[in-house]
């Protein structure tokens, strides 16, 4: 199976990227924008002001919502295709992290395509079309600057799901990043951030089948990357080499350029697996990656170790498998992330672990993974192994 690689965003990086986006807003035709944003750090560190006053001299019209909460909601996402179809918003500005960015996405297929747009995100209907997206971007973590992906959570459901749909035209057609604009990231966030970075490249490296070496080594560079930038960047909040590094790292790790070369997009079990965490939980992705990635990697390990082995003499220069896991997990304790459920302050028995592993296969009617394909059962054990039993 061949893998294509399509990235058609424009990205203009470093200091003071923001300053052009009136610029990339009329390169791409915008006429009458929506400004949508999160719950306030905008606002405090005065970049809506900023971009505002940009628009306003540029002659661009524009109408505002924010709001947009970490796991973004469905019912925001359907005020904002409300406003933007009766204000008829042309473009979505996303201005904040990849909550923002994945919002403006689903309000951009929900105005365009019209119907329920969690039709989208269940599988009930593709996505055909979109208003188009830019990014002034503000947190390092989910890659959705440059991806194909938006993941949003159903809080008008019973459970509550999260869900995700990836399409070509969920790329933006631009990115304005800043490293300088995540300097305000808290330590925590910044940490999680840096663990869903490294998830991205994870994930695509564990698949089965050949796997082109090249990309391989670029997946070892990007990992050690974030391993040595993201402890600088907890410590020293304004270190530019640390946020731009792990900026850009997060563009590149979730853009499809480590996948090139391999015979699928990845695995993709611990993102499944997390999901119901913070969909029912409220947890922080990148936290709950953290949590769960030790006991899946364990638990599939006898599939292939020499996959394992390479990752850990590429990243680590540790070639035991076993070693190569706990590796990781030292780091993600080194910069406060948990390694088990309990560390994100769940208290997972057997029946929460039951319940969780039927949410992830939607009541046994799929399953997950590539490097091992996971049925419920499996996913059961996994979970209980995450919560210390």
């Amino acid at each position: 199976m061949s893998i294509g690689y399509y990235t058609p965003t424009k990205v203009v990086f470093g200091a003071g990227a923001e300053n052009q986006v009136a610029d990339m807003l009329r390169e791409f035709g915008a006429h009458k924008v929506l400004i949508h944003f999160g719950s306030g750090s905008v606002k405090r560190s005065g970049l809506l002001d900023k971009v505002e006053k940009l628009l306003v001299e540029a002659g661009i019209e524009y109408v505002e919502l924010g709001g947009v909460v970490p796991n973004p909601r469905l019912s925001l996402v359907r005020k904002g295709i409300e406003l933007a179809v009766s204000e008829g918003v042309d473009f979505i500005l996303a201005v904040g992290g990849g909550s923002v960015l994945d919002s403006a996405k689903a309000i951009g297929y929900g105005a365009y395509g019209g119907g329920d747009v969690w039709d989208f995100y269940c599988g009930k209907r593709k996505v055909q079309g979109t208003i188009s997206v830019g990014a002034i971007l503000t947190l390092a973590a989910t890659g959705s600057e440059m991806s194909d992906s938006s993941v949003i959570t159903n809080d008008e459901s019973d459970p509550i799901y999260k869900r995700g749909t990836s399409t070509d035209f969920g790329r933006v057609k631009f990115s304005l990043l800043n490293p300088e604009l995540t300097y305000s990231v808290s330590a925590y966030q910044t940490a999680c951030g840096a663990t869903d970075i490294m998830m991205h490249t994870l994930e695509r490296y564990f698949h089965q089948g050949e796997s082109l070496d090249f990309t391989d080594e670029m997946s070892f560079t990007l990992l050690r990357e974030i391993i040595k930038w993201a402890p600088v960047a907890v410590a020293e909040p304004d270190n530019y080499d640390a946020r731009a590094n792990i900026l850009w790292c997060g563009s590149l790790s979730h853009n499809g350029l480590m996948a090139v070369g391999n015979p699928n997009k990845g695995d993709w079990a611990c993102h499944q697996i997390e999901h119901e965490l913070s969909a029912e939980h409220d947890v922080a992705h990148g936290a709950g990656l953290a949590a769960v990635w030790g006991s899946w990697a364990r638990y599939v390990l006898e599939v292939d170790p020499s996959r394992f082995s390479k990752l850990g003499e590429g990243v680590f220069g540790e070639s035991d498998p076993v070693r190569t896991i706990e590796k990781f997990e030292e780091f993600f304790r080194s910069i406060n992330m948990p390694t088990d459920i309990k560390g994100l302050g769940l208290d997972f028995g057997e029946a929460e672990c039951r319940t969780a592993a039927l949410g992830v296969t939607f009541q046994n009617a799929r399953t997950i993974g590539n490097f091992k394909v996971l049925d419920t059962e499996d996913i059961y054990k996994i979970y209980m192994m995450a919560s210390g039993h």
